[in-house]
């Protein structure tokens, strides 16, 4: 349905269909994959984006870290062997992921756009991918999704970590909306979405982990 003349208009950046206003002008909601997007004019530029990534202090150390990633990290290790390869995608300033499985022998390439900006592992084909906190900040998730996606082997896992909105959260005091890089919000509806459109063959929701099988 076409926006109104006085509603601002923005294009969903997963699927490009038109979204409709959803909070305050802020977030949209798209009605064909039900992404909540951050309207373009509120994203932040490469420069203050970084700069609050910076502003994470994740140290790999801490138990409760190593705890809270522990859905994937204990997926990987029941799923995968040492033999197998894993990239840690969005690493950040912290690979704690990389870090627990790298401890048990397993080998993972790392990549973030930011600090570990090699773009040469993503010329190569993964076992599985993960994805912790990440996928929330993608400016392009059409474009990320379809990289990740491509650089699986036939059945390999893309473990991704988020905090999946549902109608039963009161938006308005919604922590996770509050980062400025939370830029794309998930309902289960968009996760599925995903699958269907990127030709996976499966997704788990667990909670926060969600699991796509290629």
């Amino acid at each position: 349905m076409p926006a109104q003349q006085n509603k601002p208009t923005n294009f969903c950046p997963l699927c490009h269909c038109v979204g409709e206003p959803f909070y305050r002008n802020l977030f949209f909601v798209c009605s064909s994959c039900f992404g909540i997007f951050k309207a373009k004019k509120f994203l932040l530029n490469k420069k203050d984006e970084q700069a609050r990534y910076e502003n994470h202090h994740n140290d790999i150390f801490d138990p409760n870290y190593q705890k809270f990633v522990a859905p994937i990290t204990s997926n990987v290790l029941k799923n995968f062997t040492k033999q197998s390869l894993g990239l840690d995608f969005g690493a950040g300033t912290g690979p704690v992921i990389s870090k627990i499985l790298q401890d048990q022998g397993y080998t993972l390439n790392q990549y973030d756009p930011f600090f570990i900006n090699t773009p040469k592992v993503l010329e190569l084909k993964y076992d599985y991918i993960v994805c912790c906190e990440v996928i929330e900040h993608f400016y392009h998730p059409e474009k990320e999704f379809r990289l990740l996606k491509n650089r699986l082997q036939p059945n390999g896992h893309l473990y991704c970590m988020t905090h999946i909105y549902n109608p039963k959260i009161d938006f308005e005091n919604w922590y996770y909306k509050n980062d400025p890089t939370h830029v794309f919000i998930y309902q289960e509806a968009t996760l599925i979405w995903i699958k269907n459109n990127f030709n996976f063959t499966s997704v788990t929701i667990d909670n926060r982990l969600i699991l796509f099988v290629n």
